[in-house]
């Protein structure tokens, strides 16, 4: 419902910057009238017509920002009679400029056509149809008013060949032709508009219907990841002392398998639990946020990635611009995601290489980026880089172990927060990951 709401709003938004296009337009066809084909208008009323137009579409404006700021419960019954009250002003107005520029004879009485169009796309069948019948009237009403003399007619085809000088056939004929292709201009766009409305209404069905699934397959994984994690962990805790020789000596066949089924159950365990984290993450509205010490969450993401990159003699530097500290956000998220950001590049940049933390002040924001000299990623896997379980090709290559699961959990942090996540990248050549966060997550 929310989403149809914004839609009718940006539509009368998108009316109301034509409508500012067509006081341009008037303005500049009176000043060619008037100074080039030295027309006989009254160009002080169409001027003044313009400033009309000009004034109650910015009042319009006002009146959509302020109850579109206010958030009310009934905008979507606001934004309905905005709807239905500017197009029949526009025709008010379009039926005064043909009168003093030319009646029927004003060949930009086919811009009535456009308002059935954009009538069709804002409203209700029935209330095209009624703009239409409204539209139909003024034409005849000014029509009628200036073939029987009671309004001036301003002829702009020069003496001896006005249109309504040459009795009532034309006239009639002209007018059943204008009125019948505005009902049937209707017709046709109202019948594409409510086709599409339609087809926008079963995709947005659709789509919640997914949304739906996807939440009851999370929480099914959720689940049984939770239950695969518990039988993982009894599992480990029934190895440890066996493999520690609390339960007696071990042959050195035994005693290898034994490694080998501790060491795979180590790693799955920390699959499930990637899976378990990023779950969590996509189920939970809103995570819990407090203030915290950005500079100490990032000298702990350190903390816990230097040995291996001691090992690995990389040059592990970062740094924390002056003035960037406290700021609001889950901080246990902000950490894991730097952390993996850390251990993603030094797992893949070779021996002697550099990785580098920097975090700077954005104003309103903070900028993290992680720049490594590693073996960067294929152009072709970029935009799959945060996709769930998704690695790409040279780490699959390089690092069997992996659960493809880290950059999606740090994707859903962001996201969490408000905030946005990329890499750059050239193959061969390193790779630098940003996460922009607010200072003030909510």
């Amino acid at each position: 419902m929310r989403e149809q709401q914004d839609g009718l709003a940006e539509s009368l938004y998108w009316l109301i910057r034509l409508r500012w296009f067509a006081v341009g337009g008037v303005v500049l066809t009176t000043l060619f009238a008037d100074k080039v084909l030295g027309l006989g208008l009254d160009y002080g009323k169409l001027y003044s017509l313009a400033a009309a137009l000009c004034a109650y579409n910015f009042l319009f404006l006002l009146y959509l920002n302020r109850v579109r700021a206010s958030d009310r419960p009934d905008l979507p019954v606001i934004t309905n009679r905005l709807a239905n009250s500017q197009i029949p002003l526009d025709l008010l107005s379009l039926a005064a400029l043909l009168h003093f520029s030319g009646g029927p004879e004003n060949p930009f009485a086919y811009y009535f056509f456009f308002h059935m169009i954009i009538a069709s796309i804002l409203l209700s069948r029935r209330a095209s149809y009624l703009q239409a019948a409204f539209a139909s009237v003024l034409f005849l009403l000014v029509s009628g008013l200036e073939y029987s003399g009671q309004w001036r007619h301003y002829c702009i085809n020069g003496p001896g060949f006005c249109f309504l000088g040459e009795g009532s056939l034309p006239l009639l004929g002209s007018s059943a032709a204008f009125v019948s292709t505005l009902f049937i201009a209707v017709y046709m766009a109202s019948s594409v508009s409510l086709k599409l409305r339609q087809k926008e209404a079963t995709l947005r069905q659709a789509n919640l219907q997914l949304k739906e699934k996807d939440k009851i397959k999370s929480n099914y994984v959720l689940r049984v990841s939770h239950d695969v994690k518990e039988h993982l962990a009894a599992i480990q805790a029934c190895l440890d002392p066996v493999l520690h020789g609390l339960t007696g000596p071990l042959a050195p066949g035994q005693e290898d398998l034994l490694r080998r089924s501790y060491a795979r159950t180590e790693k799955l365990l920390v699959f499930v639990k990637a899976l378990l984290e990023i779950t969590r993450l996509k189920l939970s509205k809103k995570i819990e946020t407090g203030p915290f010490s950005l500079l100490k969450t990032a000298e702990n993401a350190v903390r816990l990635v230097e040995e291996r990159a001691g090992e690995k003699k990389i040059k592990l530097a970062w740094s924390v611009a002056p003035g960037v500290d406290i700021i609001n956000g889950a901080q246990i998220y902000i950490e894991e995601t730097i952390a993996n950001f850390l251990a993603n590049s030094i797992k893949y940049t070779p021996e002697g290489g550099s990785v580098e933390l920097a975090i700077t002040d954005e104003g309103e924001k903070v900028r993290i980026r992680v720049t490594d000299t590693g073996m960067g990623v294929p152009g072709d896997d970029l935009p799959h880089l945060f996709e769930e379980f998704f690695r790409a090709r040279n780490a699959r290559a390089t690092e069997r172990n992996g659960t493809g699961l880290g950059l999606s959990i740090a994707k859903e942090v962001a996201e969490k927060h408000k905030g946005s996540i990329w890499v750059e990248s050239q193959e061969g050549k390193g790779a630098s990951f940003y996460l922009i966060l607010p200072k003030n997550a909510d």
